[in-house]
């Protein structure tokens, strides 16, 4: 477009100078002085005619532009008027192209509208489904939690618990029903229980446990119990229970085994110390009512022999006076109520004050004693009639078990880099049997093969071994050899130098 513009401007100033270039020449054919000269520079080229030839051509391609123009515009206009219209015929169109959007629109929307109302009945639906869902969720964690802390617990109690479907097929067990029967209790769920709880070695309590736990499966009992008796005298009470699902169809059962086995030894201890305690009360109490009833029958006839009767009584009412002491220091030990008077005591004064106490009994049966030159420091923080009677009970014990003309030797000792004191009486008795020195500390026991070289309540050592251990925090000890003697002692913890010299 630019650039016809300018053609166009071109061509318009040659056709003017053309016509310029005429107009000269009409003037030089008017004879005037001016148009004279300027005719000599016209004739001197053909200057008029190329002016003419030009100006036409100008003319004719304006009129050809013009005409190009005006064809241009009219088809323009025919144009705009074809499109025109099509614009009103399209406009038509639209319209009834709207008109049957309107009523598509308007199904639409009741389409929209039923399926709004579809999607928020869905909506409830779905939002009750989700809440379901998140209550689902919430009891699912809760079961799993309680089922964790359900196998914590059981994991956690020191009794063996075996839990087992209807089949017989281990579903839960402890560690502590691991070890009771040898099977990894974490990797041997849905096995049958037979398999892992059997006995190689013949053990019948293992086999009766299993047996156990059908019988009560099968009859249905909702709970019983039983002692079995494993191999290695371990006796275990077993507590088993039918468990029931929601149709009342046995669906597991549930075994507990407690291990009684110290509280039979402590029952059977029990029944022993009350059987021994009547036992040792009768003796003396015979004595006495029988020795009483001669007196009174008047069976003394003398003086002589109402002394000796006098005697025998009086020395059975000392032992059995003696015997119901040791009881009362026994319990009032282990029951934690006996009064403790601690202080400061040198080991080998004490030992030096019994001594003159046991020597009469000594010399009767010629027997030697032999005493350790005293320590400069032995002091043990302890209290002393206790320590008194302890040392009392192991001089008279060993001078009883040893023949006439035996020695009995006491030693002390210190051991100041452990701080303790120790005390050693060695006798050149008949010993102790080697299987039997374990139990001489307990309640009544007396060595069977020594009951006939003395009598005694079976107490003064296991009274020992409550007064130094229990009270004092010390340690009894014993070594013995039958035919050639036996050597009892204890050792207690020092006394430091400040605590004596502030008690002092």
């Amino acid at each position: 477009m630019k650039f016809r513009r300018d053609l166009y401007v071109i061509v318009t100033g040659i056709v003017a100078v053309s016509l310029f270039i005429g107009a000269l020449a009409g003037w030089l054919d008017a004879g005037t002085e001016e148009g004279w000269r300027f005719a000599g520079y016209v004739q001197r080229a053909p200057l008029v005619l190329v002016c003419y030839v030009v100006g036409a051509v100008g003319v004719i391609w304006l009129g050809w532009y013009w005409l190009k123009l005006a064809g241009g515009t009219t088809s323009i206009a025919r144009r705009l008027k074809k499109e025109t219209a099509d614009c009103r015929l399209s406009i038509a169109d639209c319209k009834s192209k709207i008109g049957n959007r309107k009523s598509k629109i308007s199904k639409v929307d009741k389409l929209s509208e039923a399926i709004a109302e579809r999607i928020d009945s869905y909506s409830s639906v779905i939002g009750e489904l989700e809440k379901q869902i998140e209550d689902l969720q919430i009891q699912i964690q809760l079961t799993q939690r309680q089922k964790r802390n359900i196998e914590a617990i059981i994991y956690s109690i020191r009794d063996a618990v075996i839990v087992i479907d209807e089949f017989d097929r281990l579903l839960m067990a402890n560690e502590a029903a691991g070890r009771l029967f040898n099977f990894d209790f974490r990797s041997s769920q849905r096995k049958p229980i037979d398999e892992l709880v059997f006995s190689e070695e013949g053990d019948a309590g293992k086999n009766e446990f299993v047996d156990f736990l059908r019988q009560s499966r099968q009859s249905k009992v909702r709970a019983t119990r039983r002692e079995i008796e494993f191999s290695g005298a371990r006796t275990f009470d077993c507590i088993v229970s039918c468990v029931y699902d929601e149709r009342g169809q046995i669906c597991g059962v549930v075994a507990v085994l407690h291990d009684i086995t110290r509280e039979k030894e402590i029952s059977q201890m029990k029944n022993d110390f009350v059987s021994q305690v009547s036992h040792e009360l009768k003796t003396p109490l015979a004595s006495i009512s029988a020795y009483s009833e001669m007196l009174l029958d008047g069976e003394a006839k003398d003086g002589r022999m109402r002394k000796e009767f006098y005697s025998v009584i009086q020395s059975q009412a000392q032992r059995l006076n003696r015997l119901i002491e040791d009881i009362l220091n026994t319990s009032r030990i282990e029951s934690g109520l006996i009064k403790v008077e601690r202080a400061p005591l040198s080991l080998t004064i004490l030992i030096e004050e019994q001594l003159q106490m046991i020597k009469s009994y000594a010399e009767e049966k010629n027997i030697e004693i032999i005493a350790q030159k005293p320590i400069v420091f032995n002091q043990v923080y302890a209290d002393k009639d206790m320590i008194s009677q302890v040392i009392v009970n192991l001089l008279s014990n060993a001078v009883k078990y040893t023949p006439g003309g035996g020695s009995i030797k006491i030693e002390t000792e210190v051991d100041e880099t452990a701080d303790i004191a120790r005390v050693s009486i060695t006798d050149t008795g008949v010993g102790i049997p080697e299987d039997e020195i374990e139990h001489v500390f307990d309640k009544f026991y007396r060595v069977g093969a020594n009951e006939s070289c003395a009598k005694g309540t079976g107490l003064g050592l296991n009274l020992v071994k409550q007064i130094i251990e229990k009270v004092h925090d010390g340690r009894v000890f014993v070594a013995s050899e039958p035919g050639v003697g036996s050597t009892f002692g204890f050792e207690l913890p020092l006394a430091t130098r400040g605590a004596v010299e502030a008690v002092v």
